[in-house]
């Protein structure tokens, strides 16, 4: 049974659905005001592994992503490159999807942009301001978290910290900060920019980044999501907040399970712009690596431990799969077309994978173990038959894994 750590009661639990192996997955997408880097892409393939390994047994799969095209970051950016915002977004859009078929990623069957669910993130905030938990300021709007009982469960906020007197939070985001304590902002009045501005029932302006995965969940999703899946800086500031504001609209659980990857880092310190060490796939690729190896790197250890990337490791991880895609290509050469025979081999290398991914997907593990039992195997002794169920029985796990073949 595949039991996945949710981080809602910080637990192993055993994955299941009101429905018959029907799962919903949304994955927090990308902020789309720049392109996505090798870190970014980390978190994306953990949520790839998940839906194809639900395919892998047995289950229906729906998923959504977010792609955040109106923020404060966005109209930033598009402000300095004297450009509008939509003709920012729409070309790193364009990129991400090219960058996620290169890396082998399913696209999931909804991707909305938050600029298309406006009249759902009003209909949200004016239900909010009904029942009293939202309310105006100024031409903005605010979500009070103290009249939502329960507010911070998801992280495990002490809401006694919580101050009584009224603060309130303008911005989308607060980089370096954990918490913002007080009122976060559900509507941005129109005084930033003409062209990040619609005119609504509530007024001219853009909804913030936090109603934003709300209003599409609530586009395309009834019902309690199987999961609900991101980075885990969203557990600061933006999932329980997601959560109170959808919670509070909708009469049930946003989500059974929360699942939040790790960070990757680049020679022991996180990415960014001013320590100048963001790396992107066309940096690895100028290096020699392969789509495929990027692929394997990214996801080779447990999507909640943090990653660090040097040139020392991915070449070293590089090599392992290089070696098994070797030991694949003898066994292919060897078997027999006329049809695959089931082997103790065969049984072996699916047990292996099998028992690491339904440990809560422990993609390392489970690589390990296929290797560990082609290595063991004298392949030129491999009768042409077995040779073929075991080509047969990887190429089912390559579904999953996409990088052997």
């Amino acid at each position: 049974m595949l039991k996945l750590y949710n981080t809602f009661g910080r637990r192993l639990e055993p994955f299941r659905t009101d429905g018959k192996k029907q799962a919903t997955i949304f994955t927090c997408g990308p902020s789309v005001y720049q392109r996505a880097h090798i870190g970014n892409f980390r978190t994306f393939l953990f949520e790839d592994i998940l839906v194809r390994y639900l395919a892998y047994s047995g289950w229906q799969v729906r998923r959504g992503m977010a792609v955040t095209d109106i923020e404060d970051k966005a109209v930033k950016e598009a402000e300095k490159r004297g450009i509008t915002v939509t003709r920012l977004t729409d070309a790193n859009i364009v990129e991400f999807v090219r960058e996620m078929k290169l890396l082998g990623m399913k696209i999931p069957e909804h991707m909305p942009r938050a600029s298309a669910c406006v009249d759902e993130s009003v209909w949200i905030i004016r239900t909010l301001i009904r029942k009293g938990i939202a309310y105006e300021h100024g031409g903005n709007v605010y979500f009070d978290p103290l009249k939502v009982k329960g507010f911070g469960r998801l992280f495990g906020l002490d809401m006694k910290r919580w101050p009584k007197t009224k603060r309130r939070f303008h911005k989308d985001t607060y980089p370096g900060i954990q918490w913002n304590y007080g009122d976060f902002i559900l509507w941005h009045g129109c005084e930033i920019s003409e062209a990040a501005c619609w005119d609504t029932e509530i007024g001219s302006g853009r909804p913030s980044w936090n109603v934003q995965d709300p209003s599409m969940v609530m586009k395309y999703f009834d019902g309690t999501l199987s999961a609900f899946c991101g980075g885990s800086d969203n557990l600061y500031r933006h999932h329980d907040y997601s959560l109170a504001i959808l919670e509070a609209v909708r009469p049930y659980p946003m989500a059974r399970f929360w699942m939040h990857g790790a960070h990757l880092f680049v020679n022991g310190q996180k990415m960014s712009k001013s320590k100048g060490n963001i790396l992107y796939t066309d940096s690895l690729m100028k290096k020699g690596y392969t789509p495929k190896e990027i692929r394997f790197f990214l996801m080779y250890g447990h999507y909640r431990k943090k990653r660090n990337y040097s040139d020392i490791v991915m070449q070293v991880t590089a090599r392992k799969l290089r070696d098994l895609r070797a030991c694949v290509a003898s066994i292919r050469k060897t078997a027999d077309k006329a049809g695959p025979a089931d082997s103790k081999i065969s049984r072996d290398l699916q047990a292996a994978f099998v028992s690491a991914m339904d440990n809560d997907m422990q993609v390392k593990d489970a690589f390990e173990g296929i290797r560990n039992i082609l290595q063991d195997r004298d392949v030129k002794t491999l009768v042409p038959s077995k040779a073929a169920g075991i080509i047969k029985t990887l190429r089912k796990i390559d579904e999953v894994l996409q990088v052997i073949f």
